[in-house]
C-alpha cells in the first residue's frame, strides 16, 4: 500500500501549527508528514448517493439527482470555500455510476475529477447492497410478524446471511473507486463516509413509527455496522480518510422525535424516507470537516 498525506490535510496542519516545525498527521489513517504553504482547497469534488445528495431535504436544487442545497458537500464547501466546487451526487447512485451515465443526462460521476482535484469526498455502497429493497421488505414483513424476526429469515433462510455476502462482494467495488479516483485525482485528499445510524444502536425498534419487526432491528444495526466497517476497511487499505458518521449518530435515529432524529422514517416531509435531514447533513458536514483538519 503507498502511503501519502493528502495536499488538503497538510494545508490545513499548517494553518493549526504556526508554532511548530513539523506536523505529523493522520495518525492511524496511513498518512505522512508533510506541508504545504497554501492553506487553499484548490478544487473539491464530492461523488456518492442520496446520503450525500441531501435527498429530499428542502430545497431541491437538481430534481434528477434530488440533491440538496443543504447537503453534506454544501455544507463543507461553505467552510472550506474552495476556488472550484463540483457536487455530482445522485440519488440512486451505485459504484457503477462512478464510471457509467446513471441516465442520459447524468454523466458518470468520474468525468469531474481532474488532475488539480485536491479535495474529494465520497459516500457509496448503500445502493450496492440494495438498501431501497432491504427497506420495504423489512418495513413490509415487520407489519405482518412484528414480534419475530421475518426480515432477518428472508434473508438467511439458505443458511447463509445474504445481506453479510452481499456487503463483502461490495468490498472490491469500493476499493476499484478508490483506485479510479485516485487514477484521476492524484494529489487529492480522499475521504469516504460511512452511514449513520437508521435505528436504534441498543438493537430496540419503534413499531409505531417504523414497522421493523422486534427480531429484526439488531439484526438490521448488525447489518449497518458491517458494512460501515467493510467501508473503513478499504479506505485504510488504499490510502483513503474514512469519516465516521455513525458513532456521533446515535441517539438521533429514526426511533426519536423531530428535532432530536437526524433520519427521517417512513413518513415525513424533511428529507428522503430513512434518510438524513438537515440535521443529519450538518452532522455528515461536521464529521467530513473534523476528519479533513
Amino acid at each position: 500500500m503507498r502511503v501519502r498525506m493528502s495536499s488538503c490535510r497538510a494545508r490545513t496542519a499548517v494553518a493549526l501549527a504556526t508554532a511548530t516545525a513539523a506536523v505529523t498527521a493522520g495518525a492511524g489513517l496511513g498518512a505522512s508528514p508533510a506541508l504545504a504553504e497554501d492553506t487553499t482547497v484548490h478544487r473539491y469534488v464530492a461523488l456518492g448517493d442520496s446520503y450525500a445528495a441531501g435527498s429530499g431535504v428542502p430545497n431541491t436544487v437538481d430534481d434528477t439527482c434530488s440533491r440538496s442545497d443543504r447537503n453534506y458537500p454544501s455544507l463543507v464547501d461553505a467552510a472550506l470555500t474552495p476556488g472550484a466546487h463540483k457536487d455530482v451526487t445522485c440519488g440512486g447512485a451505485t459504484t457503477e455510476d462512478l464510471y457509467s451515465a446513471q441516465s442520459p443526462s447524468v454523466a458518470p460521476q468520474l468525468d469531474a475529477l481532474s488532475a488539480d482535484t485536491d479535495l474529494v469526498t465520497l459516500t457509496i455502497g448503500g445502493n450496492d447492497i440494495g438498501f431501497g429493497d432491504i427497506i420495504v421488505r423489512c418495513v413490509t414483513l415487520g407489519l405482518v410478524n412484528p414480534l419475530g424476526s421475518p426480515c432477518k429469515r428472508s434473508y438467511t433462510w439458505t443458511g447463509q446471511d445474504q445481506l453479510a455476502a452481499t456487503i463483502d462482494k461490495t468490498a472490491p467495488k469500493i476499493s476499484g473507486a478508490l483506485d479510479a479516483i485516485r487514477a484521476r485525482a492524484p494529489h487529492a485528499e480522499i475521504l469516504i463516509t460511512g452511514y449513520p445510524a437508521i435505528l436504534p444502536d441498543d438493537g430496540s425498534n419503534c413499531p409505531f413509527v417504523v414497522s421493523i419487526a422486534k427480531g429484526d432491528a439488531p439484526w438490521l444495526r448488525d447489518t449497518h455496522r458491517r458494512l460501515n466497517t467493510m467501508i473503513a476497511k478499504q479506505a485504510a487499505e488504499h490510502g483513503a480518510v474514512y469519516v465516521d458518521t455513525y458513532a456521533k449518530s446515535i441517539g438521533h435515529d429514526v426511533c426519536k422525535p423531530a428535532g432530536t432524529r437526524w433520519t427521517e422514517p417512513l413518513i415525513t416531509d424533511a428529507a428522503a424516507p430513512f434518510h438524513p435531514n438537515a440535521a443529519g447533513e450538518k452532522a455528515m458536514a461536521d464529521a467530513v470537516l473534523a476528519a479533513a483538519r
